[in-house]
């Protein structure tokens, strides 16, 4: 079996006043899209990353949340959920389309553009190991941490 290819590099602007950037990270992490900062779904799905946060540094493996919303509005949403992991400003869409998260979806019997809830593990070196896509939130995070406790990253 051959190893996935390496993503292309990306580079975000982050909370904390920081910026990612794929290339300069040579760590495993967790890259989680959701669709709107201090939504319910998203907001129980970023408390379950937060609550198993510890979890994830024990297994070497960061997590980093991604959404279209501006730093600014990450900034509000970490600091009032306590999110101890950075969110990343996809503004653009860029990377989102990238993943291949963006998606059409019903909302209340319309039909909207918006990010499909997916996540990633993306090992050291740039690949990505493991995906979900269409994500529900109940029992995810949990999922998510059992597989990079399993794998070798």
């Amino acid at each position: 079996m051959s190893e996935p290819p390496a993503l292309p590099d990306f580079e975000l602007p982050a909370t904390g006043n920081q910026r990612f950037r794929l290339s300069a990270y040579n760590a495993p992490f967790v890259l989680y899209f959701y669709p709107k900062d201090n939504t319910p779904g998203c907001t129980i799905e970023g408390e379950a990353f937060r609550d198993l946060h510890p979890e994830f540094v024990k297994a070497g493996v960061a997590v980093f949340g991604v959404s279209r919303d501006s730093v600014a509005s990450h900034e509000k949403f970490k600091s009032k959920f306590s999110f101890p992991f950075e969110l990343l400003s996809d503004a653009d869409e860029e990377v989102c389309l990238g993943f291949g998260v963006m998606k059409m979806k019903n909302m209340y019997g319309k039909q909207v553009r918006g990010v499909e809830r997916s996540t990633f593990v993306i090992d050291r070196s740039g690949r990505i190991v493991r995906e979900w896509r269409g994500v529900r939130v109940p029992g995810h995070a949990q999922e998510v941490l059992e597989f990079v406790r399993s794998a070798r990253l």
